[in-house]
């Protein structure tokens, strides 16, 4: 029977609008044209300008033919023109396709392909890699230089050649900046492509939509506390699931980016002593950098900066370090088919009284969804049960709602794979403990299966970590003919610190049961990603040499 509520109150344009970040820039010069949105070395964008250059580069682009579904890439650093793409692409219904910069050619060129990119925004930083990457592509893309004129004297990397056709303050200058750009014709409109990591054969699309991501940029806003002109500091790269949509986020409360194209610890203090920086994101190597930066790096700084971290949980040493230095650590977790960071452990007052180990328990914990997710649980794959709440059985953690992907871009099996029952399938074994929180105890990948028992890999991790002279550790299996797999650790120490195998193996001895133990601690500079992350599958290849 139909409602009284099902009748003559319809859709139409004045009640109903397809949700897009988009709008957020537009407000934010509306309201604040002359707030500073952009600081970049000696360059300050207002909201006026940086919505108006977003215009003229969505113009440029519409010129050259642009419009629904084509892509455009960018091979960009943490710059102005990132974040005009985020803006500018959209606007032509077109969707952006940021690279990783630290990839090799081979793997840009395969994405230029899958992508079908129509043109190619290349800062000269990386043009060296990129001319090789277009040689190898099928794709051939109109290829646009960015020169940064706030390029640093003191670059670790010099300037590479020209190898586009046009440059981008030319092609921004072209278009027009009263250009009447377009919302999305629905909001489930592609916005975004990320490939994942790829660590086994090619990497995969990871399609967002307008509605994910102006839900996100919400989120975001919530979760990590950003008020008023927030000032934020891009030292999380831009290309790594759209700098998990900060580039949307801080227009909400038309804050301020600023922009930092190299991570280095005396850079990050400038940027916060001398522009008031209230927020970043970043990996725990960052959190590192800061902690153990030289002294004539350091600087002072009136304000409590909020520091979002999305990788395991930082150990408590480094968490008392950033409070010292100022800095109040807030812990996500999340994958690039949920946008970035989807959780976050909402921490409760009462427990700071609690003692050291019991708060460093509660630390560890990964947390509960984002106000934006709408279902979070921990299931057994097969059977699509949820598991007890108890914190000790282990199944896979599943993310359901509108900040997760479309899909796979030309790849229906892999996304029905991760759509199976209708959640997404996160890849990621964990627990959840009885008052909701998940914990995340491996990939599913890394879990190590030792006579029969389960050993957590981020246990043993932890464990290692808490070892004053333990900078970075990965614990990986090794094949045994008598236990199918054991741990073995290898260990990067800190800068002038010393430790034995010896005495790391009996460190975790107190910590962990027998059966957990490493059999073999190796030292060795950690491999780890443009991102921070540790290569557990470079781990594994060694491993497989003892």
């Amino acid at each position: 029977m139909a409602s009284i509520y099902d009748s003559g109150l319809d859709r139409n344009p004045a009640n109903h609008q397809p949700l897009t970040p988009l709008t957020y820039l537009e407000r934010a010069a509306a309201t604040y044209p002359n707030h500073v949105a952009i600081i970049h070395g000696d360059q300050r964008v207002t909201y006026r300008d940086f919505w108006r250059r977003s215009r003229q580069l969505a113009s440029a682009l519409a010129g050259q033919g642009i419009g629904k579904g084509d892509t455009v890439t960018v091979m960009l650093s943490n710059t102005p023109p990132m974040l005009e793409a985020h803006f500018g692409v959209p606007m032509t219904k077109a969707v952006l396709h940021s690279l990783n910069t630290r990839l090799d050619a081979a793997v840009l060129a395969f994405q230029l392909d899958h992508a079908e990119s129509r043109i190619v925004i290349v800062d000269r930083e990386f043009s060296g890699v990129m001319k090789e990457a277009l040689a190898l592509a099928k794709v051939k893309p109109l290829v646009i230089d960015y020169d940064d004129p706030d390029y640093a004297a003191d670059a670790p990397y010099p300037k590479g050649e020209r190898i586009g056709t046009l440059d981008y303050e030319d092609f921004v200058a072209s278009g027009d900046p009263d250009f009447s750009w377009s919302m999305p014709d629905d909001e489930w409109d592609s916005i975004a492509l990320n490939y994942t990591s790829g660590t086994t054969g090619n990497p995969k699309g990871v399609v967002y939509h307008h509605r994910g991501a102006a839900l996100m940029a919400y989120a975001n806003t919530i979760h990590a506390g950003m008020g008023k002109h927030a000032v934020y500091l891009w030292t999380l790269p831009m290309f790594h699931c759209n700098g998990w949509c900060f580039p949307w986020t801080v227009a909400v409360q038309a804050g301020t980016h600023v922009c930092l194209r190299w991570v280095r610890p005396g850079a990050i203090y400038d940027a916060i002593a001398d522009h008031g920086v209230t927020h970043l994101c970043g990996a725990p190597i960052v959190m590192s950098a800061l902690i153990n930066a030289k002294d004539e790096e350091k600087r002072e700084f009136p304000q409590v900066v909020t520091f979002n971290t999305a990788a395991a949980p930082p150990p408590e040493a480094v968490l008392s370090g950033m409070a010292e230095a100022g800095f109040a650590v807030n812990h996500l977790y999340g994958l690039t088919e949920t946008y970035g960071p989807a959780v976050v452990n909402e921490w409760h007052g009462e427990w700071d009284a609690l003692p050291a180990a019991e708060r460093s328990a509660k630390k560890a914990r990964q947390g509960v969804r984002y106000a934006a997710l709408e279902g979070l649980t921990v299931m057994d794959p097969q059977t699509m049960v949820e598991t007890p709440r108890d914190g000790e059985t282990i199944g896979e953690v599943m993310f359901r709602g509108n900040i997760v992907m479309k899909g796979y871009l030309k790849n229906r099996p892999a996304t029905d794979e991760a759509f199976a029952g209708g959640w997404f399938h996160s890849g990621d074994l964990g627990v959840m403990h009885p008052d909701g929180y998940i914990q995340l105890k491996d990939r599913s990948k890394d879990i190590i299966i030792s006579g029969g028992e389960n050993i957590s890999s981020i246990e043993v991790e932890d464990a290692l970590y808490k070892h004053p002279a333990v900078a970075f550790c990965g614990v990986v299996a090794k094949a045994d003919d008598k236990w199918g797999e054991t741990p073995v650790a290898y260990v990067e120490l800190k800068a002038g610190k010393e430790a034995t195998e010896a005495e790391l193996l009996e460190h975790c001895r107190k910590l962990l049961a027998r059966f957990k133990m490493p059999k073999t601690v190796i030292f060795a500079e950690i491999p780890k990603t443009s991102t921070g992350k540790i290569q557990k599958f470079r781990l594994r290849e060694l491993a497989k040499e003892l």
